[in-house]
């Protein structure tokens, strides 16, 4: 799949202890904080906001956790739109950002055992280290994982598609 294939996702963290009408509302001021922050800068988004407009929306745990998940993103220098509901004692309510295919599309664009095994031709890669990739991808020649890395878009990428595996749909 070529750069110009990849598609968008705006994914978020809402609160978990907010009704599902209210994680909604919620992650779409949000949205409107993102547009604003990134109107002018942000090609991603104008490609997002044209052509897919595809929201996914995550429970984000605590207002504690939420603090910590959006201190990571900024501390990856991701870009990050927030809300702070001023009904609800200006609790941090909602965090979106984007996301792009490389992140989620896991059949064009597979974990590294399988880009490893299917892509490469890397027929040394056990099953046994199928599930912590990671730790193998050490134990691997590093130009394979460089390679991966490059074809993923970035450590960002590699950071966010993991990042989200904890997370569950609200």
């Amino acid at each position: 799949m070529e750069k110009d294939n990849i598609t968008w996702r705006m994914y978020g963290l809402v609160p978990y202890n907010i009704s599902e009408i209210q994680a909604g509302i919620q992650f779409g001021h949000a949205v409107v904080e993102y547009a604003e922050e990134n109107f002018t800068s942000s090609t991603e988004y104008h490609e997002w906001s044209r052509n897919h407009k595809t929201f996914i929306i995550l429970n984000g745990g605590t207002s504690s956790t939420m603090i910590s998940n959006l201190e990571k993103l900024k501390e990856l220098d991701i870009k990050v739109g927030v809300f702070n509901e001023p009904d609800l004692n200006d609790m941090l309510s909602a965090i979106v950002f984007l996301v792009d295919s490389r992140v989620y599309d896991y059949e064009s664009y597979p974990d590294f055992y399988d880009y490893c095994r299917k892509i490469k031709g890397n027929r040394t890669v056990t099953e046994q280290f199928k599930e912590d990739w990671l730790e193998y991808s050490k134990e691997l020649d590093s130009e394979d994982y460089r390679e991966w890395v490059s074809f993923m878009g970035g450590e960002k990428n590699i950071f966010l598609r993991n990042y989200l595996k904890k997370f569950k749909l609200r």
